[in-house]
């Protein structure tokens, strides 16, 4: 293929490692392609609150999709670009069609400031004791980024069928692990979005380079030019892909870079660098 004009790049079990750090040799073949002018785009399922510690190695040409597309964000100034979220009139109906299938759901709500709680959730990875939490209709105030929806005891294979049906194609429904749904916006995926930055930057769909691992990841890379999935990405994933990449713990998205654009990197012990907490949702 010729040289990509964009990467486009999941973190959690694609650029990121699975203890949560990003080494040495992956961030100087990040800052190796932003003095070649190449933008690195960061796509990724985490909420903006989980991202600060990764501001710092995107480079001069820094925006990032996070939440699954629906926030396009501007790094150099912290400002979101643009949000596109539920709004309360149709969430929180959605809410209760999803409940009427499965009474034991519950539910949060990512919003751009943060997260909320309905009475019953429990968040397991990143927990806010001082988070709004009451009944949806209180504290959906603001365009929800992500809905998501936990239901304990529950089989997570159940409960991904149960929603799906539930939602319909009033909004989009994928996960990135086993128990815990995310919900977005109709029409909004992390390619939807990667698409309208990529026409923003005059870039074809042919000259994006993408990388992902879970199914969250599937729809960027089915549309980007060449999507490559993680030697450790789900099957799914796999099925799709252009191309395998080697696992994230080997850094093979820095590693396929480094050959696609001839870099010659060389990461002083090749220590890991941020740590990083959380994981992607």
């Amino acid at each position: 293929m010729s040289r990509p004009r964009l990467v486009a790049t999941d973190l959690d079990g694609t650029l990121v490692r699975s203890d949560g750090t990003v080494s040495a040799y992956t961030r100087g073949v990040l800052a190796a392609l932003d003095e070649r002018d190449v933008p690195v785009l960061f796509v990724t399922a985490r909420p903006l609150r989980w991202m600060e510690e990764l501001w710092p190695i995107v480079g001069g040409h820094g925006t990032a999709i996070v939440s699954n597309g629906a926030i396009w964000f501007d790094v150099g100034t912290r400002t979101v670009r643009h949000l596109w979220g539920i709004e309360a009139e149709a969430g929180v109906p959605l809410c209760e069609a999803i409940a009427a299938a499965v009474p034991e759901a519950t539910f949060a709500l990512e919003t751009a400031e943060g997260i909320r709680y309905d009475p019953r959730f429990v968040d397991e990875w990143d927990p806010r004791p001082d988070a709004p939490r009451g009944p949806l209709s209180t504290v959906w105030t603001d365009p929800v980024v992500k809905l998501l929806v936990t239901a304990p005891g529950v089989d997570p294979e159940h409960l991904r069928e149960a929603t799906v049906t539930a939602v319909g194609d009033s909004a989009v429904v994928t996960w990135t692990g086993p128990g815990l749904i995310e919900i977005s916006a109709a029409g909004i995926t992390k390619a939807a979005t990667l698409a309208r930055v990529a026409g923003g930057l005059g870039v074809e769909r042919a000259d994006v380079v993408a990388f992902g691992d879970m199914p969250n990841d599937l729809a960027m890379i089915s549309w980007a030019g060449t999507g490559y999935a993680m030697a450790n990405a789900d099957p799914s994933v796999l099925e799709v892909a252009d191309a395998v990449a080697p696992a994230n713990d080997d850094d093979g998205v820095a590693r396929v870079l480094a050959e696609l654009f001839d870099l010659e990197v060389v990461a002083s012990g090749d220590q890991p660098l941020q740590a990083l907490d959380g994981c992607d949702r």
